[in-house]
Formats: C-alpha cells, structure tokens, sequence
C-alpha cells in the first residue's frame, strides 16, 4: 500500500536536529559515491513556468522530486513553487510514497544551511545576518543557532510586518533581534549572512564582505537569469556547492558570475560533500569569506523523506 501524506501530515514528523544530521550523511555518501543525484532537467512549460524532476538514491530508496516554478502563480495569489515527491524502493521497485513537498523542503534546505554553516562558518560566529525575514528566515534562525553560539539577529525586511511575525516565531531562542536599516548593515554586521529573497537582480554586493564572513545563498529560484549575489561577491569568496552538476545547470548567482568573467566554471567544484568527508578543505583560515551556493537537491529532500517514513512506521 502507497503511503499518502500531505503538508499538515508531515509537519509534526520532522525534527530539526535529525534531518541536519540526515542531510550531513548525505552529502558525504554524495561524495563516497555511496549516493547518487544526477543534475536535474528543467523542461518550460507555459506562462514562463519551469517543471524540474529532482532523483537522487541512497541505500535502498530513491526519489523523483516535481518541482514546479510558475512565476503566473504569483497575481493569481498562489504559490510559485510547488512540489510532490514520489519514493520508490530500490530493491523492488515499488512505490513507497507520495509526499508533498513544502514542509520537507523548507526544513531541508534550513538544514544544508546549517551543515554548510558548521562546517564552514568561523567556530565563534555570534551574528546572523538575514536578507529577507519570511518563513524561510525563521526556520533558517532556528536551523543555525543549533551549530553556532548565537547572540544577535541583524534583520532586513521590505516588509515590517513580516519582522514582527519573524521576531514573535523566533522568540523562544531568546536571541537580541535588530531590524537593519539598508541590506548593507545587515551584511557588514553579520558573521553569517543568509540570503532569502526570490531575487532576480542582486541586493547584496561582495564589496560588503568583510573577512571572515559566511554566507549561505539560498533565496533565488532555480532559474540561471535570477541570483542574490553580484559577481564581486562570488569572486571574493570561496564558493562551495551541494553539487557541481546542479549549480552550473540552475545556479544564477554562478551562471552570471561566470558570463561576466568574475570567476570561471571551476568554482564550482568544491563540493559540500567533500569538505564533510574531510577530502578538501572548506574554511582555510579565520579571514577566508565563504559562499555556500544553495540550489538544493533531490538527494537532500531523500534524507528527510527518509525520516518522514521511520516515523510513520515507528
């Protein structure tokens, strides 16, 4: 029998702690070779929509991840993105489960934010800094002050209701909440910045990084004309990626970075996962300013289906 499970059905299965945990394994079995996400296949569809079927395998189940990307959602009042994913057993073939995305993918990508922050963001990082205040921000503030002592939030918003709603959902970690006013406060400010906005141009500029910064790009879509970072900004850092196949096949903040000349294609080949498994070297010193370029992948959104699953059969 197909398991079934929608939003509601999900949200109160999935821990924080075990899916960053989850996702880490993951991107190091990604780098082993003991995982497997081939680059994803954008097809266009109508009304300037994008579908992407996101795979990947690990032990013994695989996904198929529908990611659709309709900017007309927008004046219709629905969401942009939408998301079902389908597990199967690699044993067998049969399907396992077919489950809605939202909840999975936003924990997840909190999640690879937070692996990437520990194993590349300064051991003393107090500051985050935060582009963007919505529902990403919250889980992203709760995701990263499990792996870094955190003091302070820097926060900038076009939006001051959306701070307030941040500031009452985060209130429990007891963290100082500073609403910036311009992006470039919140960036000289932060010791880890988080970029959250569906950008197309971008707001933050690399002429901001001050040594010593991590940065977590996360906000633009998956399409190579929209990016949050300007290319000084990836020239400046060390970018590091959940994948090079995927990044150079989705990635805009790389893709532009690459067509102005900023940086080459290269800068793509340091991979999360290697630097997880301990084969390259994230962070070379306490002035380096890293880059983790987040385009997330079916691999990730495996390692926390995989956990939806226990817990259902537990």
């Amino acid at each position: 029998m197909v398991l079934v499970l929608g939003h509601d059905d999900i949200v109160g299965l999935l821990d924080r702690d075990e899916v960053r945990r989850a996702v880490e394994q993951a991107l190091a079995d990604l780098a082993t070779g003991d995982a497997v996400n081939p680059a994803p296949v954008a097809m266009p569809v109508q009304g300037n929509g994008t579908v992407l079927p996101m795979a990947a395998a690990h032990g013994d189940l695989a996904i198929v991840k529908v990611l659709s990307d309709l900017p007309a959602n927008r004046s219709a009042g629905l969401p942009v993105q939408r998301s079902t994913m389908v597990v199967t057993s690699t044993k067998t073939g049969e399907a396992v489960a077919v489950l809605d995305g939202r909840a999975i993918t936003k924990v997840r990508t909190a999640a690879t934010s937070a692996v990437a922050t520990d194993h590349l963001a300064r051991r003393d990082a107090v500051t985050l800094g935060l582009v963007g205040a919505g529902n990403l921000a919250v889980e992203h503030t709760f995701a990263i002050a499990a792996v870094r002592p955190l003091e302070r939030v820097v926060v900038w918003s076009r939006s001051e209701s959306t701070v307030e709603k941040y500031r009452a959902a985060t209130q429990s970690l007891g963290l100082i909440v500073e609403v910036a006013p311009t992006i470039e406060y919140a960036v000289k400010a932060a010791d880890v910045l988080c970029t959250l906005t569906p950008s197309r141009d971008p707001l933050v500029q690399g002429a901001w990084f001050e040594p010593g910064l991590h940065v977590n790009a996360v906000g633009a879509p998956p399409r190579p004309d929209h990016r949050e970072i300007d290319g000084e900004g990836m020239a400046r850092s060390r970018v590091v990626v959940d994948s090079r196949a995927t990044s150079l096949a989705k990635s805009g903040d790389l893709l532009l970075a690459v067509a102005e000349g900023r940086i080459d294609s290269g800068a793509a080949d340091l991979e999360l996962g290697a630097v997880i498994a301990g084969s390259v070297v994230g962070r070379r010193s306490d002035r380096d300013i890293t880059l983790f370029d987040s385009v997330g992948l079916g691999l990730q959104d495996l390692a926390a289906a995989t956990l939806v699953l226990r817990a259902m059969s537990a």
